[in-house]
């Protein structure tokens, strides 16, 4: 149970910031200098204990489904739901949810953690479970080389205190040792050609490694449109969902493979029904209606992530925008974009954000043509709305959350910020 005193000057501080219109870093800097052991007095009698998810790509949209499919087996659960994945994101969850007395009714906690931020967490509390998804280059303005990311995320295996599930297809995830047990999810062989790692986008005649040997408790056998096979625990299931991306549905995979690891009497057939009605997090294949047409926002913040979007959805009749942004929570290198191959875009109908020009230069050298550069989002987004057909945008992580507060003008958009 946290300090009565600090619970209350962390939701002063939260009420304040956001009558300012300001986020989760306030409150958290704050509890973070008076109050080393909020966040363990707060998580640290929980029944089924602590869940971190970390890694490069889908953190976001698997927690999500994590937390739902908990929910809804009749768990309790605790998140950091916004997606604010630093240590200070928690607390101001936290502050949200404890009450006076710093109790939290929750019978679980799922958190989702950035790399770094995960090392940092687990020095204050040991997370009874982790869920490690992939290594890929992102941000190397902030984390370094892409083998210090797979350290980073060593560590976290190693403090964990029940079991570690790992993406057997990472190679670098899949040497980690740790005294925990270890359990697997992966793809198919078939399969595999669809998600190349990171050494595979940037040597494309690279011969493709055919998907680990190790043992996985789920697998991802096959997925067509919005229909998906897995094998969970030797047995086939089958089920459409509502979630978009190839890339997602990995996600679900590993969701499964963790959810059905913390509660290993869950009947499938359950977990699977319960799977097919869970939509896309915020911002990652995410859907709207805007003037009678539809549109999908996607975030793109790496080469993989970019390659496995342009990979999951045909151009068809759709108009496209890209919006890149180079803010410290995009990461500020924007050269991996010319690690993804843009060819399969028949036309980019406006580039924007604060690099919209260095996109419009990477689009001509793979002779795409694009209609208009516009780097202010706000001026781009309206003219791109003015488009009489479905429409399609991928941004990054900053241009994303901009995109959101703009498009709720134009139609009912989900608040998670």
């Amino acid at each position: 149970m946290a300090k009565v005193s600090s619970v209350v000057i962390g939701k002063v501080a939260r009420h304040i910031a956001r009558l300012r219109g300001g986020g989760s870093a306030l409150p958290g800097l704050i509890i973070e200098k008076i109050d080393h052991n909020f966040v363990s007095d707060c998580l640290g009698g929980l029944p089924h204990g602590v869940v971190v998810i970390s890694g490069t790509n889908g953190k976001t949209t698997t927690t999500k489904i994590v937390v739902e499919l908990l929910e809804k087996q009749g768990l309790k659960v605790f998140t950091n739901r916004t997606g604010s994945n630093f240590v200070r994101g928690v607390i101001a969850a936290l502050l949200e949810n404890v009450n006076l007395h710093g109790q939290l009714d929750a019978d679980i906690a799922v958190l989702e953690l950035d790399e770094a931020h995960a090392v940092r967490f687990i020095e204050t509390i040991t997370p009874t479970y982790c869920l490690l998804l992939n290594v890929m280059r992102d941000q190397l303005d902030r984390f370094g080389e892409i083998d210090h990311t797979a350290d980073l995320l060593a560590k976290l295996a190693t403090k964990t205190t029940n079991t570690v599930v790992i993406n057997r297809e990472d190679r670098r995830l899949a040497k980690i040792k740790t005294p925990a047990k270890i359990t697997y999810f992966g793809l198919s062989d078939e399969l595999k050609v669809h998600f190349p790692e990171d050494d595979e986008l940037l040597d494309k005649n690279r011969k493709k490694v055919l998907a680990s040997k190790l043992p996985a408790n789920v697998v991802l056998t096959n997925t067509t449109n919005q229909m998906a096979v897995f094998t969970i625990n030797e047995k086939t299931y089958s089920t459409t969902l509502d979630l978009k991306g190839v890339y997602n549905v990995f996600n679900a995979a590993a969701a499964l493979s963790l959810v059905t690891t913390i509660l290993p009497d869950a009947n499938t057939i359950s977990l699977i029904s319960d799977l097919s009605t869970i939509k896309s997090a915020f911002g990652r294949g995410e859907s709207f209606t805007v003037s009678g047409q539809p549109l999908e926002l996607l975030l793109v913040k790496n080469p993989s992530g970019f390659q496995l979007a342009l990979e999951s959805f045909s151009s068809g009749d759709y108009a496209n925008m890209i919006s890149i942004n180079d803010n410290y929570a995009d990461g500020r290198d924007m050269s991996w974009l010319w690690n993804v191959d843009f060819s399969s875009l028949q036309q980019v109908n406006m580039v924007s954000g604060i690099r919209a020009y260095d996109m419009a230069l990477r689009l001509k050298y793979d002779v795409v043509d694009f209609t208009t550069s516009q780097p202010d989002i706000s001026k781009a987004l309206h003219d791109f709305l003015q488009l009489k057909q479905p429409k399609r945008i991928f941004a990054t992580y900053t241009a994303m959350l901009e995109i959101r507060k703009l498009l709720a003008k134009y139609t009912d958009v989900e608040r998670v910020l």
